[in-house]
């Protein structure tokens, strides 16, 4: 890669460094990139041949699964290693058993991809969505290793197609094939001269199937809302998002509530308490608590959100008031209207299930307050808006087959 480029990796590593001891996820991300040639020495068959998949965070690692176990599946001695780079993910799946070994990327420099490369020695390399790592890319490409990016999506904002970004254009020479999600990204790619692309959707609408199909179930849950017909399962939700739904949920008695923050330290826990002004108890400690009393259980605990959707009415899915939504398909996978807040212009299925009526978009408190109260005040209307989302993740289905029989035939 060039020298800018390198110059702006060599100080987005220096920063995380002197960001981490007040910062955990710096601090994790510092620790893990600096151990993780050793792991690999020690931990890989120094023959090497792995399937190499690397996911940024947990989002793209949930997009990328259905690959990795129709790999497994199909291919029960192929040797697969996972990379993340951010703690989100790896402090998840660290123990994820469909892999044989899982790690930190280490930082993008020309040296550090070398020596990973050297020890992995990859049959091939898959990238899942927005993953673009100059250096490591350049080594794939000198080595001939195919490499590959999957459900990935691309706008005309994004580097590759401003005059400027001949750089970032270099990267996407060196993929063997990118799997895109649209029509509109194969077109983007096309206008710059990169044409071995294939158009073939998200893998995410497969995995969300998938966790439906073994979505678990939650008796005191399930008793609390029993006989209840306005559920609002809220999803990942930050502080701006609670801001829209808490007092709506305080002054509407009609309402069950199950919220899922994105983050429930323990300050954020009791403030939430606070607020909520009705019967309410945290997952946690349930215990044997009669949960037909309550109108609100905050879970507080990891891995439980994309089956407790199931209880759900209608969903609200947070962060659209922050960096951008958490995962729409998750809840709509259930035939349930989803909301969510401004910050969805990147996220081709929330713009596709508002454009088929499954899908709210709000930008305050007052629209939100009045999608919830047409869906919630008209049976008809809330079942036409279900019937909608179902039918759009059922029709958008199958890419992860078409990527598995292109690469692997």
């Amino acid at each position: 890669m060039n020298l800018l480029y390198n110059i702006g990796i060599t100080m987005a590593g220096l920063g995380m460094r002197f960001a981490s001891p007040w910062h955990r996820k710096a601090r994790l991300t510092v620790q893990g990139q600096s151990r993780a040639i050793d792991y690999l020495k020690n931990t890989l068959d120094p023959s090497g041949g792995y399937i190499w998949i690397h996911a940024s965070s947990l989002g793209e690692f949930e997009q990328g699964r259905p690959l990795i176990e129709m790999i497994r599946d199909h291919r029960p001695d192929a040797k697969i290693l996972l990379t993340f780079y951010s703690p989100s993910g790896y402090e998840v799946r660290k123990n994820y058993d469909k892999v044989d070994a899982v790690c930190y990327m280490p930082l993008d420099t020309a040296s550090r991809a070398r020596d990973f490369l050297d020890v992995v020695k990859p049959a091939m390399a898959i990238f899942v969505k927005y993953e673009f790592w100059g250096n490591f890319l350049s080594q794939l490409k000198k080595r001939n290793m195919p490499t590959y990016i999957i459900s990935s999506i691309f706008r005309d904002s994004q580097s590759f197609f401003k005059p400027w970004g001949g750089m970032f254009r270099d990267m996407l020479q060196c993929f063997t094939r990118l799997y895109v999600q649209d029509e509109e990204s194969r077109r983007l790619l096309h206008g710059i001269g990169i044409d071995n692309v294939t158009v073939c959707g998200d893998t995410r609408l497969d995995r969300v199937l998938q966790v439906k199909a073994v979505s678990k179930e939650f008796p005191a849950i399930a008793h609390m809302v029993e006989g209840c017909g306005n559920v609002l399962v809220v999803g990942s939700s930050w502080q701006p998002d609670e801001d829209l739904l808490l007092p709506y949920f305080n002054s509407h008695p009609e309402i069950k509530m199950i919220i899922a923050p994105h983050e429930f330290d323990e300050q954020r826990l009791q403030a939430m308490m606070r607020r909520i002004t009705r019967p309410v108890a945290r997952y946690s400690q349930l215990g044997t608590k009669d949960t037909s009393q309550l109108d609100c259980i905050i879970i507080d605990s990891f891995g439980l959100l994309s089956s407790i959707y199931r209880y759900g009415t209608i969903a609200y899915v947070g962060g659209g008031f922050g960096n951008g939504i958490h995962n729409v398909p998750e809840a709509a996978v259930y035939g349930i209207p989803v909301i969510f807040g401004p910050k969805h212009e990147k996220f081709r299925e929330a713009i596709e299930l508002k454009a088929c009526g499954g899908g709210f978009a709000v930008n305050n408190a007052d629209q939100c307050h009045q999608v919830l109260n047409k869906l919630l005040g008209n049976p008809q209307a809330l079942a036409a808006a279900g019937n909608a989302a179902s039918h759009y993740i059922t029709t958008h289905t199958g890419a992860t087959q078409r990527i598995y029989s292109e690469i692997f035939g």
